[in-house]
């Protein structure tokens, strides 16, 4: 366990005490719904600029069909070694 000492202002932490927020459960609480919450909004950033790249053109059949005959030679060259 770790031992973390905080500074109030003496209102904030009178009414944290008076409404159980500065008990060891609470507190725990708190912080691991905070970094959920950190989680998610930083997954939902990810998503956000993952919305705003463009996506690259749709290949052709010719095209894929090119990418794995150029993929398999690499692969016979480097087992070949």
């Amino acid at each position: 366990m770790t031992t973390v000492r905080i500074t109030l202002p003496d209102q904030l932490a009178q009414e944290a005490m008076q409404a159980g927020l500065l008990s060891e459960p609470a507190l725990e609480k708190l912080l691991r719904e905070q970094l959920q919450a950190r989680r998610q909004d930083g997954f939902f950033a990810a998503l956000e600029r993952m919305e705003r790249t463009p996506e690259p053109p749709a290949m052709s059949p010719e095209e894929m069909a090119e990418e794995i005959r150029a993929m398999r030679e690499e692969r016979r060259a480097r087992a070949a070694g």
